[in-house]
């Protein structure tokens, strides 16, 4: 069977682990790459550099921020992708309030808190409560962050202000798209996910229970085996 190429786009302050059981348990079927969301302080720029180091066709799946640049994707070069995930994401342009918390995070990166962003700020708003008790969950989360380091994050961020407004794209979106999210998002919640799978003709929207904002690490075999079935259908 020839396998299917798959380009996988994480989130804000997450690296290859946020996809560890997937990239394990989806190897069968699909030939990985990872797209490289931590250099450029565009949502634009981030999906063109993907879509530079993209084979000509793939499927994309990506996870909050990195579903925000598959949006992009599918702005830009609709035609090269032949299936979509969008996980723990949402369409919108930013709030007031989100451009004060990411300008916020930025300056206690330049002033030597950046550690603090993770541990103290962001960790209640990307687990579920109950995983918040996870050690090795949390600890995973706070690894991530530390990987991806001020710079990259800073960024993200300013990436993340001036994000466009995704839903005009996705009325045009035709491809199989699975709309995927934790019920417990609090970053991205539920309604968003409904909305964009409303948008989106002929998606098909999953929800995983017991789960936040970090679902493929949270609920990593039910990710993976949605994953498949989207994948193979």
């Amino acid at each position: 069977m020839t396998k299917i190429l798959l380009i996988l786009l994480a989130g804000t302050l997450c690296n290859s682990l946020l996809w560890q059981h997937q990239k394990e348990h989806l190897s069968d079927i699909a030939e990985i790459f990872e797209g490289d969301v931590t250099r450029d302080r565009s949502i634009q720029a981030m999906a063109s550099n993907v879509l530079r180091q993209a084979p000509e066709q793939f499927a994309l799946a990506g996870l909050s921020m990195g579903g925000i640049v598959a949006m992009e994707i599918m702005r830009q070069a609709p035609e090269r992708v032949k299936k979509l995930a969008l996980l723990d994401t949402n369409p919108y342009p930013p709030r007031s309030d989100q451009i004060s918390n990411w300008k916020r995070f930025i300056q206690m990166a330049k002033n030597d808190q950046f550690n603090e962003i993770t541990t103290r700020h962001l960790l209640p708003g990307l687990l579920h409560p109950q995983h918040l008790q996870n050690k090795q969950l949390v600890e995973t989360v706070i690894q991530m962050a530390d990987s991806i380091g001020p710079e990259a994050m800073i960024n993200q961020m300013t990436a993340l202000m001036t994000k466009p407004d995704a839903r005009d794209v996705l009325t045009t979106i035709t491809c199989p798209t699975l709309v995927a999210t934790g019920r417990e998002d609090a970053s991205c919640p539920l309604q968003a996910h409904q909305e964009m799978a409303d948008l989106i003709p002929q998606a098909k929207l999953v929800i995983f229970e017991q789960c936040g904002h970090l679902s493929t690490l949270e609920q990593p075999q039910a990710v993976t085996a949605v994953l498949r079935y989207w994948l193979l259908q």
